[in-house]
């Protein structure tokens, strides 16, 4: 797949929900993944760690109540989205996410992803 066709399935996957799944089809194995420098997790490399950053992640959400991914901006090699995702984290009130993320691409996979928040 070229970048194109990663971003639109990315967002077609996350509009549902689907997290891990989008990440097992579209990331390389070698991926990394990037917060704020102030996040609890700052980075972590590879798919296998990017799963388990995952799976810690939605064991922390008691509900969720919406998501919403803005159409991607496109070039050759990246592309950004915006993410807003309402929720509920356990023993805390609803909340709203709301994030830029920005994506590399090689090779037809998904090889870095920043989040700014």
């Amino acid at each position: 797949m070229n970048t194109q066709e990663i971003a639109y399935r990315l967002v077609e996957l996350l509009k549902y929900g689907k997290f891990e799944e989008a990440q097992k089809e579209l990331f390389d194995n070698e991926a990394i993944s990037t917060e704020p420098a102030s996040s609890k997790i700052p980075e972590v490399k590879g798919l296998d760690a990017i799963l388990q950053k995952g799976e810690q992640f939605r064991s922390s959400v008691e509900a969720w109540h919406g998501i919403t991914v803005s159409d991607p901006v496109i070039s050759k090699k990246h592309f950004a989205l915006g993410l807003k995702v309402d929720l509920t984290f356990k023993g805390q009130e609803k909340s709203e996410m709301d994030e830029i993320i920005i994506y590399a691409v090689k090779e037809g996979k998904i090889t870095h992803e920043q989040f700014f928040y």
